[in-house]
């Protein structure tokens, strides 16, 4: 005699939904430093992809920035 267990995909599909909440509310922190750092490393990509369209800046040109000349 076999058993067959049948699962509905419907349950299934909230039984890992609630366990995706669950993991989120008790690691809120990991979450957040995650989006933090997914977020930081898109503005980067971003960042770089602007620079790539602009001329290059000379050496003194990045100074007068960096000390507020500019």
């Amino acid at each position: 005699m076999s058993m067959e267990t049948v699962i509905d995909s419907g349950k299934l599909k909230e039984i890992f939904k609630q366990a995706i909440v669950e993991a989120i509310e008790e690691k809120k922190d990991v979450v957040h430093d995650l989006l933090m750092d997914a977020m930081e490393d898109l503005a980067m990509i971003h960042a770089i992809q602007d620079g790539e369209k602009t001329d290059p800046a000379s050496r003194s040109e990045v100074f007068d920035i960096l000390e507020g000349k500019a």
